[in-house]
């Protein structure tokens, strides 16, 4: 018989209901000893290195459960760099180093300060970019089901959840607890916004409902995730899903994957996984052909 069975003729208590009557017993020193303690109420049991197979099973649990939930199935994730700035605040940036220029032109800090300012304006059109797919994939989710996925912080991230905040859609933010501080940026749905301890947990629950990966220019955390997606495919771990690169300049420069195939570390068809695309409308493009293969969608991207 199951525990539901168990639980509609009331044989059982619910673990909430013993857990609110273990909170009455008396501060007797036998009540107030930790071994006394509901295991699953017990904080310094949880957290004992013993018990990392049980946190990593709830850490992939409550996000799976939550997600059911919302009736979610169906994800776009979009990976990119935190510290790409929106463009207001990249000029405003580039603006306070010429200022400061002015008065100390021979300062060379503030020089270098000048190429980073400028290089973040440059980069700040992706801002823009993934604000618009974030927005144009949330357009279309009453179509496609799709819902933004991110990994939660600034930058590119902000940018997508943003543009689905920007039309009133759901989007969903995977935070990880690092050493220095992290907050989820504030366009994520608050009831869809996680936060992980294991990286491999939040990593595995980005790609689970995902049906495209779109990568924006980004650092050690983007170049991870790119990587590990692109390896689950070319291993047939996952099933084939678009894989879309924006801003073919940047990825060209920084992975020489033509190399990898002279070199023989990768086949000439692995080059095929993925697309260079540079604005919004090309990536939504290749993801709605993706998901209805007979419309008249054009799945190439210069």
């Amino acid at each position: 018989m199951s525990t539901k069975v168990f639980r509609r003729f009331g044989m059982f208590p619910s673990a909430n209901e013993d857990a609110k009557s273990a909170q009455r017993h008396t501060s007797s020193p036998q009540c107030l000893a930790p071994s006394y303690r509901l295991a699953f109420q017990d904080e310094d049991f949880l957290l004992r290195q013993e018990l990392r197979p049980v946190r990593l099973q709830l850490e992939l649990l409550k996000p799976e459960l939550i997600l059911q939930e919302q009736q979610i199935e169906s994800t776009i994730v979009i990976y990119g760099s935190a510290r790409t700035l929106d463009p207001d605040e990249a000029a405003l940036r580039l603006e306070k180093v010429m200022d400061g220029l002015k008065k100390n032109p021979d300062d060379q800090l503030l020089q270098n300060e000048l190429v980073r300012a400028r290089n973040a304006v440059a980069k700040s059109r992706y801002y823009t970019e993934a604000r618009h797919l974030g927005r144009l994939i949330s357009e279309n989710a009453e179509k496609y089901r799709h819902v933004v996925v991110t990994g939660g912080g600034g930058g590119i991230m902000a940018a997508a959840n943003q543009g689905a905040h920007d039309v009133g859609a759901k989007s969903i933010g995977m935070n990880i607890v690092l050493p220095f501080e992290q907050e989820p940026n504030p366009y994520i749905t608050p009831e869809l916004c996680f936060q992980f301890h294991y990286f491999a947990i939040r990593k595995m629950h980005l790609l689970m409902r995902a049906q495209a990966l779109v990568a924006f220019p980004g650092g050690f955390g983007t170049m991870d995730e790119l990587f590990e997606a692109l390896t689950l495919i070319q291993t047939s771990k996952v099933k084939p899903m678009p894989v879309i690169l924006f801003g073919r300049r940047f990825w060209q420069k920084v992975i020489n994957f033509e190399s990898l195939v002279e070199e023989g570390t990768i086949s000439p068809q692995d080059v095929n996984l993925f697309t260079y695309v540079s604005t919004a409308e090309q990536a939504w493009e290749i993801i709605a052909a993706s998901c209805c293969p007979n419309e008249n969608h054009n799945h190439t991207a210069p």
